[in-house]
């Protein structure tokens, strides 16, 4: 697997697993962390890797 398709595979399921965690975690009470606010985080960190990706596509790397 390329660089590329790794990213872009790797940011897609960060980011369905984030908004998983934002949409169903409301009502999860963790002693440290808001796992609503953790979703967050890994939305844009995956969102981030999406991008990541989308831009070494878009120079032809790999």
């Amino acid at each position: 697997m390329s660089k590329t398709r790794g990213n872009l595979l790797e940011g897609v399921v960060t980011f369905v697993v984030g908004l998983g965690l934002w949409l169903f975690t409301g009502d999860v009470e963790v002693p440290v962390v808001t796992l609503t606010k953790v979703g967050i985080v890994m939305m844009c960190v995956g969102g981030a890797l999406v991008a990541s990706g989308l831009w070494r596509a878009a120079r032809g790397k790999n």
